[in-house]
């Protein structure tokens, strides 16, 4: 499993992206696939470093696991900022026109939408998040 950490903010997403991209290419994904993967993990990226450090700045480690035949990957991310399970907000009513829907929960019902699954824990004070999708 490959392993980045970067600073949480968006200055780094493009490198977490590549990093990313990097794997599903060993593994032969497809265009489709990555373009799927990369939304959810821009979701994902971009939540990390609006909510759990602000106003501080910290850490995020990324890691990633593509293999092939039949394609599929595993995206993890772990930080140290404030506890939190997006998993356990509820999701936007996507039926109710813009102005009307509550503000937030949108990226990661995305997320949800685009991966197979997703998995949250709190362990050793880090909030981890982990992505799986197969092709």
């Amino acid at each position: 499993m490959a392993e980045i950490t970067v600073t949480a903010t968006l200055d780094s997403l493009d490198k977490v992206l590549a990093f990313v991209d990097g794997q599903m290419e060993l593994a032969g994904c497809t265009a489709k696939l990555m373009t799927q993967v990369d939304m959810a993990v821009e979701e994902i990226f971009v939540n990390i470093v609006r909510y759990a450090y602000h106003p501080e700045e910290g850490n995020v480690s990324v890691y990633c696991e593509a293999g092939s035949e039949p394609f599929r990957i595993t995206v993890g991310f772990a930080d140290r900022g404030r506890p939190f399970n997006p998993l356990e907000r509820k999701d936007p009513d996507v039926t109710l026109p813009a102005g009307q829907r509550q503000i937030g929960g949108l990226g990661i019902y995305m997320a949800k939408q685009l991966m197979d699954e997703i998995e949250y824990e709190y362990r050793n004070g880090q909030n981890i998040l982990t992505l799986r999708k197969k092709g």
